[in-house]
């Protein structure tokens, strides 16, 4: 059904490549066009219809896509690849991307060099890898780059002149993080990312929150489908504190680098008995009526969420053996196996009783995406790779569509979160999102139909990248050339 293997390394791709006879996809509805060819030509998908002539002048590399379905690339929207070193380390993770069928990612957490490498053209990312989508800068940390108000704001006003894309909030204070965010949308920069502990969550949304990550995380969401918000709501000292240096150092972005580093592996790991609680009443009092005014909340202030449920399923239930036995551990370094392990037998020392409220707690976190898939907030796919434990790039993005379809979201609806909600959530959907002349020749060839099932966005037979064709041989080779290079 394709042309036969090729080193994507070796050889150079074609200046057109034609897909005969396939399915198109249409990410708006999830209807079908059977039997219809793609032309793609250098980057861009020229043509779309049945029975397209390619001139022999065009050399066209001609794919048999008879039986396969076409959909656009699918998009992880939160992801840490570039954070990975040394740079092959890095360059594996990109390819894995590719690997299974990820041909764009949003970078979650930046830095002054970064930013610069890529105004400079120098970031050299692997060609085989998924497209570089946005970045911020270095994330703001609580006392570290965004110890006051008028220092969180200070920090978004420098990474807006280094040319950060937006602004990645992580452990914040909350009146840290409404300077800061007053800060951002006065610059014109989206503002994203985790929701303080304590923070009135309706007012954050109210003023521009752009994405929501991990469900908050924590019970950051839950006080407001609570019907006893005051016990759960944590106050604003939180649970996890850093400690910033006793002089301000001018290798402060690179400290909060390594420190998050450490504590992303699992940040359950950290959970204090009170927050345990907390998880409990949050589970006991869940209410499924406020869940959905929350919902309506969030769609009326067009405030997105990125749930990343299997990076909230590796913290709460990280000693589930699935993770330990799973087939796509073979792409990963003996260190970095070593580094989640100890991590996961870190959880194990928690008491049978708390393990039990992490799982509680994870299956009312399912609940709470269901309810906004009703209500039809906006979301996004998204894994939180690399960096986290159990977290396998590629492969996690895929288990990622399990657990949506665990909550209860439809194929087409988990297709769309990868596809074309991406593509408007960045403003770029006349360039992504859709199989449509114009766009970006970044796709992927399935061997079932995606509407029907979740397990057919798994069966990845083709990618093209950049108007580059990899067949299933070629995506098998990089995963198992993986290992070697990590």
């Amino acid at each position: 059904m394709t042309t036969p293997s090729r080193s994507p390394d070796r050889e150079p791709s074609h200046d057109t490549l034609l897909l005969r006879g396939a399915t198109v996809v249409n990410t708006r509805d999830g209807s079908l066009t059977e039997d219809t060819d793609v032309l793609v030509q250098g980057r861009t998908i020229t043509e779309v219809r049945p029975g397209i002539d390619a001139p022999e002048r065009l050399r066209a590399q001609v794919v048999d896509a008879k039986g396969l379905y076409v959909v656009p690339g699918y998009n992880d929207m939160h992801a840490h690849p570039l954070d990975q070193m040394p740079a092959r380390s890095r360059d594996r993770d990109l390819r894995l991307l590719l690997a299974y069928g990820i041909t764009g990612f949003r970078q979650m957490s930046g830095s002054p060099d970064l930013l610069r490498a890529r105004a400079e053209g120098t970031l050299d990312l692997p060609v085989d890898g998924p497209r570089l989508l946005s970045m911020p800068g270095t994330v703001l940390v609580t006392p570290l780059n965004a110890g006051t108000p008028e220092e969180g704001a200070a920090t978004v006003r420098r990474q807006h002149g280094e040319g950060a894309d937006f602004i990645k909030v992580a452990m914040t204070a909350p009146d840290v993080f409404f300077a800061a965010q007053t800060e951002a949308l006065r610059l014109g920069l989206p503002i994203v990312g985790h929701l303080p502990e304590g923070i009135d969550v309706i007012e954050a949304s109210r003023l521009g929150m752009r994405s929501i990550e991990h469900l908050g995380p924590g019970v950051g969401l839950f006080a407001c489908c609570s019907t006893e918000p005051a016990r759960v709501r944590p106050d604003s000292g939180g649970d996890v504190k850093l400690k910033a240096p006793p002089v301000k150092l001018p290798f402060m972005d690179r400290l909060i680098d390594r420190m998050v580093k450490k504590l992303v592996i699992n940040p359950v790991n950290q959970t204090k008995p009170q927050a345990v609680e907390r998880m409990r009443r949050a589970v006991e009092t869940y209410d499924s009526t406020m869940a959905h005014s929350l919902a309506v909340r969030f769609v009326d202030d067009n405030t997105w969420q990125v749930p990343t449920l299997i990076r909230v399923k590796t913290q709460e239930l990280s000693d589930d053996p699935d993770f330990a036995q799973a087939p796509e551990l073979r792409h990963m370094d003996d260190r970095t196996l070593k580094r989640w392990r100890k991590a996961t037998a870190t959880f194990t020392k928690f008491p049978p009783s708390t393990r039990a409220t992490f799982r509680e707690l994870y299956e009312r976190q399912l609940q709470l995406t269901k309810a906004f898939d009703d209500a039809d907030v906006p979301m996004l796919t998204g894994s939180d790779t690399s960096g986290a434990g159990w977290v396998v790039p590629g492969a996690s993005l895929h288990r990622e569509f399990d657990e949506l379809g665990r909550a209860g979201l439809s194929p087409l609806r988990i297709l769309q979160m990868a596809t074309l909600r991406a593509a408007e959530f960045l403003g770029t959907t006349d360039t992504m999102g859709t199989v449509e002349p114009g766009r970006l020749a970044d796709l992927v060839l399935l061997r079932g139909n995606p509407v029907e099932s979740v397990e057919n966005l798994h069966g990845v037979s083709g990618v093209v990248r950049d108007g580059r064709y990899y067949s299933e041989a070629d995506l098998a080779d990089i995963k198992e050339r993986a290992a070697d290079s990590g």
